[in-house]
């Protein structure tokens, strides 16, 4: 059999729909990404708990890396965009970069190998959470209306034109905003799976038309690449996702006058 004629990629219909696991036919009825959602969420939680179990002077291990990441959430993202009064929102936006890269990395997991942000469910969820919060903390420190008009009204805007910059304004704030936020990381972490897919198809596909093939061409040295550079987007798009969201919270607590 040619190359041409092994060669079988599946449906991305097949690479994305997965079926349920555990309580079939029920309405909580759960599959691999819900699966892989929740294992996001033990593991972000026992990863902190393990740091501080056992908490010294000098950090070592499990506790270094964990005082890594509240460092880096700390300086990289809050004091760059909040600012030291947005410190209280550290345990939250730390969480929440833990979470999403615990997503990300089952991508590379081996018989796991998907993340689950490339699914629009968890993606969209947090996008809405994030909605929530910089608005109501937006309302709750300037009041209802001042908040809204400090987001649709721009300073200086001629009143002829106050309409419709209005209109503008309100729709990239209140509508594009958590949108593109969710559409940013699905989008990002479903293209990694496809091209990881692809090649690990082009490499399935040599192997079996001759062994040696694999270790030679392209695919399997792009395969290996790739998985590498996946490791990468999955701290980057974490990080993307959480300064965006320290951004979002900083324009709506501190307004620009």
């Amino acid at each position: 059999m040619s190359i041409v004629a092994a060669l079988k990629f599946p449906p991305i219909g097949e690479l994305l729909e997965w079926k349920a696991i555990l309580f079939k036919g029920s309405p909580f009825a759960i599959n691999k990404i819900a699966i892989l959602s929740i294992a996001s969420a033990v593991l972000t939680l026992l990863f902190f708990f393990v740091a501080t179990s056992k908490s010294a002077l000098v950090p070592k291990g499990v506790q270094n890396l964990a005082e890594s990441v509240v460092d880096f959430v700390r300086n990289g993202i809050i004091e760059q965009t909040l600012g030291h009064d947005g410190l209280k929102y550290l345990p939250f936006l730390t969480s929440m970069f833990c979470f999403i890269f615990f997503c990300n990395i089952f991508e590379v997991i081996p018989f796991l190998q998907f993340p689950a942000t490339a699914r629009m469910a968890i993606p969209i969820f947090m996008a809405v959470l994030v909605w929530l919060i910089y608005n109501i903390m937006g309302m709750k420190e300037q009041g209802a209306w001042k908040y809204f008009k400090s987001q649709t009204i721009p300073p200086g805007v001629p009143k002829a034109l106050l309409p419709l910059v209005a209109l503008i304004e309100f729709v990239s704030n209140f509508i594009v905003r958590p949108f593109s936020l969710a559409v940013r990381l699905f989008a990002n972490e479903l293209a990694g799976h496809l091209l990881l897919v692809t090649f690990a198809t082009l490499s399935a596909t040599l192997w079996t038309a001759k062994p040696l093939a694999v270790i030679l061409p392209l695919p399997a040295l792009m395969l290996v690449l790739l998985t590498g550079f996946e490791v990468l987007v999955a701290v980057l798009q974490a990080f993307i996702f959480t300064i965006l969201t320290a951004v979002y919270i900083g324009a709506a607590v501190h307004p620009e006058h």
